[in-house]
């Protein structure tokens, strides 16, 4: 484990220190592949929701997303800018927007989910396919814990 920051050895061994690093390891690669096509993390994220949702009103896109309104607004400004959504009047209300994505925008998205996919396998490159599978089922299960 080298570029880790020091911790002492029984904290070294917390489940939740080795996710943090794990995490903000992971978190690292995929930002750093991403820039590469010149895409922050945000913006790839909401362009995934959008590809996925279909056309989606920016406040439903941001309440979806967990996405400050005001920031939203930013990172759909910016996706439009690059000709990656397309903004429309709502049809059910032309008082609000709807968010597309644009044939630009599945280009893009089809290269930075495969450079993301790379970043991810750079992360797990240590494990075995075998492992790589229980380690998402595991990590699955800390994140939706069944109550």
């Amino acid at each position: 484990m080298t570029d880790l920051p020091y911790a002492p050895s029984s904290i070294r061994a917390l489940p939740s220190w080795l996710l943090g690093r794990a995490a903000a390891r992971g978190h690292r690669l995929v930002a750093e592949a991403l820039a590469s096509e010149g895409l922050r993390m945000m913006h790839h994220a909401v362009l995934s929701a959008v590809a996925e949702l279909g056309p989606v009103s920016q406040a439903e896109l941001g309440r979806t997303l967990g996405i400050d309104p005001k920031d939203m607004v930013a990172i759909v400004n910016d996706l439009q800018k690059e000709g990656l959504v397309t903004r429309t009047p709502d049809p059910d209300d032309r008082r609000k927007n709807a968010i597309g994505i644009s044939d630009g925008g599945r280009r893009r998205l089809r290269r930075t989910r495969r450079l993301g996919d790379e970043a991810n396998a750079e992360l797990t490159a240590a494990l075995s396919p075998q492992e790589r599978e229980q380690l998402i089922a595991l990590l699955t299960r800390i994140v939706t814990p069944e109550r």
